[in-house]
């Protein structure tokens, strides 16, 4: 059995090795066997691959894993054989509110992840996959797909006739504009790519704005609301465009963190967030249950994840470079 794990974090993704192991025991009763096809890439993983963030030599890489459901415990009631299954973010977390405030348990980082090509593991840590779609598919809704979902419905209970923005082009942000858009909402999008603007439009997006040379941009994501401002803003980036963000949505309005691209402190306009009684929520993907709603919602609202571009798992580090080099429109995904 393949599997790709981490080296020598001095050497970043040269340090990645490929290694065979014996293929993983027969479940117990509460488990499932997974023959794993497909992941997809997400900063995080680039952040444990690269060695910027800290996992022991020898962890078995990505969050993200998809396939099919190769054999079952007794007391596994979920699958069965020959299901398609998808995994989640945090396997300890089923149901309720928020019961993790770091990594420690994440697939890829705090344990062994879905970089390979089977895995035993407890039926709880799967949800299925929805209907007729690929694994490659599947494998994009673990991270980014599920983070949309939560900030934009879970947390901003999203509604016909709100509107929404979106900072970048990349996985979270696509799937946010394509949940957003069959959920019946207006979306203003930003990029520094008038080319990823333009297929940001033809997917739907309302408005666009290059942020790059648009220094003011989110007073003129405001502008095109005629001064209302916006109700919901999915925030990626953190403390070099919170300000924006908060320029950029009404009074009332609600903003969801879900990434620090820009780094992970900076100064926040605290009196304009508290004079527009913003709600501003920090978030990291969702639960079990969370997920299985989002499978749900999916063939209900018939979406598909946008993917960018493929590569075989051999070529895992390479992935991670296309994903560092910022060219990418949705997501990235892993066949295997």
């Amino acid at each position: 059995m393949k599997q790709i794990e981490t080296g020598n974090p001095d050497k970043g993704l040269d340090g990645l090795k490929v290694n065979d192991v014996a293929p993983p025991p027969e479940p117990k009763d509460d488990e499932i066997m997974v023959q794993l096809h497909a992941s997809s890439l997400n900063y995080h993983d680039y952040g444990v691959a690269s060695g910027t963030m800290k996992a022991p030599e020898g962890r078995i890489l990505m969050s993200d894993g998809a396939g099919v459901v190769k054999a079952a415990g007794s007391n596994v009631k979920a699958f069965k054989e020959g299901d398609s299954v998808v995994s989640v973010f945090f396997p300890d977390w089923q149901t309720g509110g928020p019961t993790v405030g770091d990594f420690s348990r994440t697939p890829g980082d705090g344990i062994d992840g879905y970089a390979r090509e089977f895995v035993t593991v407890p039926a709880s840590w799967f949800t299925r996959a929805p209907k007729n779609w690929q694994h490659n598919q599947s494998a994009t809704i673990t991270t980014a797909g599920l983070t949309a979902w939560r900030a934009l419905v879970v947390e901003g209970n999203l509604k016909p006739g709100d509107t929404v923005l979106l900072l970048g082009t990349g996985g979270v942000s696509v799937y946010a504009l394509q949940i957003a858009k069959a959920m019946g909402a207006r979306v203003a999008i930003t990029s520094s790519s008038d080319e990823k603007l333009e297929k940001a439009r033809s997917m739907g997006a309302d408005f666009t704005v290059n942020y790059k040379t648009d220094e003011n941009w989110g007073k003129t994501v405001l502008e095109w609301t005629n001064g209302y401002g916006v109700d919901h803003v999915v925030e990626v980036g953190g403390p070099a465009t919170l300000g924006h963000s908060i320029k950029a949505t009404r009074v009332g309005g609600s903003i969801v963190l879900i990434g620090v691209l820009t780094g992970i402190g900076g100064e926040v306009p605290t009196a304009l967030l508290m004079r527009k009684q913003i709600r501003l929520t920090g978030v990291i993907v969702g639960s079990h249950q969370h997920q299985n709603d989002f499978v749900n919602a999916l063939e209900t609202l018939d979406i598909e994840p946008v993917i960018d571009k493929s590569f075989a798992l051999d070529d895992l580090a390479d992935a991670f470079r296309y994903e560092a080099s910022g060219q990418h429109f949705g997501k990235i995904v892993v066949d295997y």
